[in-house]
């Protein structure tokens, strides 16, 4: 059984505060906000170990997954670009992470509050996977991290925006580079609510604490109903999307 102590602070990227079985993971490089990566020890390495230990955590009873600043994610980290990615090996490497992510997210069997700090153009999926899913007012929701720079979208891309937004508006905002203001986001059904960027965080804690006076059974037991389906899914259909994307290159 994971506790906090034992990694809290293991991640160079990440950022751990809990208060009353409420866990608010952060997402950073080097307190700004988050520059993606995808090289051994970058975010894409840390973020499925992460999970992994945040899910076997008893006493994480709500999970606050947010950024740094006023983006959520909107830059790569150019040093942290893998050189040995269209090798076996190198892809090899960038598949296993992406699974881990991606499942061990879902394998959190407490509820997740996803708070958009603001925009996200690169990997929004990561909170619009979230249960309850709240935005700044400023945020922008796109894609920008595949097909636009020449890069097949079959990380998760391919399998969460098509559920979230329907099959042809997903296939439009992957390959055109769409970007979604928060409001038309919430009107769309990907984000529940809408805040002033000051308001987002106390919002998000708000949430939690609500949640928090239900039993644990009946908290875990939800989230692990409510993302079956998407489990199903992204078990079956992401190795063979990452495939496609690593024949791409």
């Amino acid at each position: 059984m994971s506790d906090l102590a034992g990694y809290a602070n293991l991640y160079r990227n990440i950022k751990f505060e809990r208060r009353e079985g409420i866990l608010q993971v952060t997402l950073h490089s080097s307190g700004q906000p988050l520059k993606w990566g995808a090289v051994k020890g970058s975010v894409h390495d840390q973020l499925g170990d992460a999970f992994y230990r945040i899910g076997r955590d008893a006493q994480n009873r709500v999970v606050i997954l947010t950024g740094t600043g006023d983006s959520f994610c909107t830059e790569f980290n150019l040093q942290e670009l893998p050189m040995e990615a269209g090798t076996p090996d190198g892809w090899y490497d960038i598949t296993r992470e992406g699974k881990d992510l991606l499942m061990n997210l879902l394998e959190i069997d407490a509820p997740v509050i996803g708070a958009l700090n603001g925009p996200a153009l690169i990997h929004a999926e990561l909170l619009v996977m979230s249960d309850i899913v709240l935005a700044a007012e400023h945020t922008v929701l796109a894609d920008l991290a595949h097909f636009p720079g020449g890069t097949v979208p079959g990380d998760g891309a391919h399998i969460i925006w098509p559920m979230l937004l329907g099959p042809n508006r997903a296939r439009y905002f992957l390959m055109m580079g769409e970007r979604i203001p928060a409001a038309e986001a919430r009107a769309l059904g990907l984000v529940g609510e809408v805040l002033p960027a000051a308001r987002l965080l106390a919002r998000a804690w708000e949430v939690a604490t609500m949640l928090t006076q239900k039993p644990q059974r009946v908290l875990r037991n939800t989230r692990i109903a409510l993302t079956q389906r998407m489990k199903r899914h992204v078990q079956e259909e992401l190795g063979y999307g990452l495939l496609l994307e690593g024949h791409g290159i």
